[in-house]
């Protein structure tokens, strides 16, 4: 018996996929005669009777279609099924008996309250925005206890109606708090989404605005900051994270989660003045170690060679203040590297970094020192032993995102040291990495290393380009540009010279002379027009004029062009979002 039932429950998934199959095809035919099956032997089940309706009408036999439906109302009395009649009437364009049914529907709320789950859900599923509105409004009137807030508000963004909707669910997170990640998750789509409504981030400012302003209470600071964190307005949110914190002073937390943010968008400046305020406010050991961290990799960021002593002396002092332990670990990677890649100071970043590995420190400590230190190593020409130390990271600590890293540092170990057919295959697995930034880099290298092999089986350009790159690893700024022109020179017009040219132009941004930056991605927007790098050259030259020569004008048709020839490039979205902001518009 059981067997028979195990065949039988087989058969039926079999049938379902096979009617399925023939809908999805466009084969209604077919798809009709399996649902009507499905439905024989299953009467009761909504989904299939559903199905097998749309199949009738899809074959405008909407007398059948008609028949059924009335037929499942006089059955099971739900009000789901009137939806259904009115929507048969509509596709026959006979609107004064849809509206008819429409109504009966929304009237049939009021006597069975709890109707309003299937009636609004099929309204909604058939776009039918203001009907599906009405239902959940009229379900509210008649059971008090029934709260649609949010699915009202969500009603209202779609009709267009933003004001309503932000006033509903402002209120909505407000009296019933436990929905606020639910509601904030929505709002974020509609500011961040598909059409990137200006006019409806400016409504939400406006709003949030008022409410701190009307009621004191601290909810509404929590929620402006949060807003402002959506727009990458870092300062604005520290703002109201201040105002938080001298009521809550608990609340210190989440001003630490602002700097991280802060510092993960790039946001320097922001950053730097929320971990001063995290030092003059906190007596937590942890916590000033962590900002001191911060504060120092964004000192030796954008210190110039005169700072360094100070720097120097800086970190030691910080180092002698919390000593050398394991949660001072962050300290003291920031102080190897600042030895070994500014200060030239190869042997003393080495003995601070194997020092570390002495301590009492955990798996992933472990491997954040071995990782610096195999790059002193590689920043050495050391590559084996740097090798050695990236393999260790990827054995201890697999699948994960710093085995992942040490995979990407060990391939471009061996690319710096010209051995290209391993450096490929490391580079085409990590093209599927989870974490982006790696996957995009890897894709970088997988296809430089493919197209100069195929243009050039000697590799001899490549060989050149990497030591090029190999400079710029090193921090040799000035032998990285002798290297890349001298490539330029060698051989010009080859499969080279797009890359060449965009890696200069890095060089020289990193170095501040965007003029000379701007002269070489023009160089590949003229001449390299069909290539690879085209899309690169168009979006950092707009980053250039929008960030840090302030002229929109000049930035705006360097986005379009990303915009609508590039729309694979993986700056699309970010070009698309700067084009909007820079024009103002609602939607593109």
């Amino acid at each position: 018996m059981g067997i028979v039932l195990l065949c039988s429950g087989f058969a039926f998934g079999q049938n379902e996929q096979l009617a399925q199959y023939y809908y999805d095809k466009g084969d209604f035919d077919k798809a009709k005669i399996s649902y009507e099956e499905l439905l024989r032997a299953a009467p009761s089940n909504t989904q299939y009777f559903l199905r097998t309706i749309d199949c009738y009408q899809q074959l405008q036999q909407f007398a059948n279609a008609e028949k059924a439906i009335q037929d499942r109302f006089n059955r099971y009395k739900q009000g789901v099924f009137l939806v259904e009649m009115g929507y048969n009437f509509q596709l026959q364009k006979n609107d004064s008996k849809a509206k008819n049914y429409y109504e009966q529907a929304i009237e049939k709320i009021k006597t069975s309250p709890n109707d309003v789950y299937g009636i609004a859900s099929s309204f909604e599923k058939k776009v039918l925005l203001e009907y599906a509105l009405k239902a959940y409004q009229t379900a509210m009137q008649v059971q008090p206890n029934f709260n649609f807030n949010f699915q009202i508000g969500m009603l209202y963004g779609q009709l267009g109606k933003t004001d309503l909707m932000i006033d509903l669910l402002l209120t909505e997170s407000f009296t019933n708090p436990q929905n606020t990640n639910l509601i904030q998750t929505q709002l974020s789509r509609f500011m961040n989404g598909e059409t990137d409504n200006t006019a409806f981030k400016d409504a939400m400012r406006k709003a949030l605005i008022l409410k701190t302003q009307k009621d004191q209470d601290v909810f509404w600071n929590h929620y402006l900051s949060w807003f402002y964190v959506q727009q990458k307005e870092f300062g604005k949110a520290f703002i109201q994270e201040k105002a938080i914190y001298k009521r809550e002073p608990e609340s210190l937390m989440s001003i630490v989660n602002l700097s991280q943010f802060a510092l993960n968008e790039g946001d320097n400046d922001t950053a730097e003045e929320i971990l001063n305020f995290i030092l003059q406010n906190t007596k937590d050991r942890d916590l000033l170690i962590q900002s001191n961290a911060s504060l120092m990799q964004i000192k030796i960021d954008k210190a110039q060679e005169k700072d360094y002593p100070a720097i120097s002396q800086e970190l030691q002092q910080l180092l002698a203040t919390y000593e050398i332990n394991p949660f001072t670990l962050s300290l003291q990677i920031i102080q190897a590297h600042f030895l070994a890649f500014n200060l030239k100071k190869t042997e003393e970043g080495k003995a601070v970094m194997k020092k570390a590995l002495e301590l009492n420190l955990n798996e992933y400590q472990k491997a954040d020192a071995k990782m610096e230190l195999a790059d002193i190593l590689l920043l050495e020409e050391k590559y084996n032993q740097a090798l050695i130390y990236y393999s260790q990271i990827q054995l201890d600590l697999k699948n994960d995102v710093m085995a992942h890293e040490a995979s990407l540092k060990a391939a471009k170990t061996s690319y710096y040291k010209g051995d290209f057919e391993w450096a490929n295959k490391q580079f085409k697995e990590l093209k599927a990495a989870n974490t982006q930034l790696i996957a995009n880099d890897a894709l970088e290298y997988f296809l430089l290393i493919n197209d100069n092999t195929a243009a050039d089986s000697t590799q001899v350009a490549l060989k050149q380009f990497a030591k090029g790159d190999f400079l710029i690893y090193q921090n040799k700024k000035q032998e990285a540009i002798a290297q890349f022109q001298n490539i330029l020179k060698t051989y010009k017009g080859q499969e080279i010279e797009a890359v060449t040219l965009l890696r200069l132009g890095k060089v020289y941004e990193s170095q501040k002379d965007f003029a000379s930056a701007l002269s070489q991605y023009q160089q590949i927007i003229d001449n390299h027009s069909d290539g690879i790098y085209v899309d690169e050259a168009l979006f950092f030259s707009a980053e250039i004029y929008n960030d840090e020569l302030k002229d929109p004008e000049k930035a705006k048709p360097l986005y379009e062009k990303v915009i609508f020839n590039h729309q694979d490039s993986i700056y699309f979205v970010d070009a698309r979002k700067k084009y909007r902001e820079l024009r103002g518009d609602k939607n593109l």
